[in-house]
């Protein structure tokens, strides 16, 4: 296993970073595209429904299946690997964003109204930052799932760790197959628990004062 690594750690190290930066930029698209979403639906709790019942069976959809079905019109590479993570990235975030909108007290926006402020003012300024915990937890939830949808994204010969995964397995019984894919998986998880002590670390730096108190 230290031979492998020794041999291979340019590689481990180029593609680990391939893994976590496809990882992390679809959250950010995710968290983008949830929020939105969110900030148009939460009014409405027809449309929160709507919301709700897209983010839960949009989690039953085989990820294998999905990045299969993507090949065919986008090929193979780095496009239908972005479309998965992003995919399944912007669900718990959609879920959590609806909750943490439509939770708070109907007093506090009519203050902010009653004091001037317009509706997407009070959107940025008020909403946002209280709901910002409950996304957040969305976040972590969601990075944390996406770290290994990442891997799978590997078939379509997307970036990432999941390289390692696959050639091992495809290869089972052969020389450094099973190293193969014990980095790889090991990896994963390393980046996973990198990640979200990030995201711990910037909820403590962007969670106004008062609402963590």
């Amino acid at each position: 296993m230290w031979d492998f690594l020794g041999d291979q750690f340019e590689q481990i190290l180029f593609s680990s970073w391939q893994h976590f930066s496809l990882v992390v930029q679809c959250l950010i698209l995710a968290t983008i595209i949830a929020v939105v979403l969110a900030a148009f639906v939460y009014r409405s709790s027809a449309l929160t429904g709507v919301a709700n019942s897209v983010s839960a069976i949009g989690l039953t959809i085989p990820s294998f299946a999905f990045i299969g079905l993507l090949i065919a019109p986008f090929g193979f590479g780095v496009v239908p690997a972005v479309i998965v993570v992003a995919f399944f990235a912007t669900l718990p975030i959609l879920r959590n964003a609806v909750v943490g909108l439509s939770g708070i007290a109907p007093s506090i926006v009519e203050s902010a109204r009653g004091i001037g402020m317009s509706r997407f003012r009070t959107l940025l300024q008020v909403e946002l930052p209280m709901a910002w915990p409950i996304i957040l937890t969305g976040i972590r939830v969601s990075a944390q799932m996406v770290m290994g949808i990442a891997a799978i994204a590997a078939y379509s010969l997307g970036p990432g760790l999941g390289g390692f995964i696959f050639s091992g397995l495809s290869r089972l019984g052969g020389a450094n197959s099973l190293e193969s894919v014990l980095t790889g998986v090991i990896g994963v998880v390393v980046l996973a628990l990198i990640l979200d002590l990030l995201l711990v670390g910037l909820g403590r730096l962007t969670t106004p004062r008062g609402i963590r108190v």
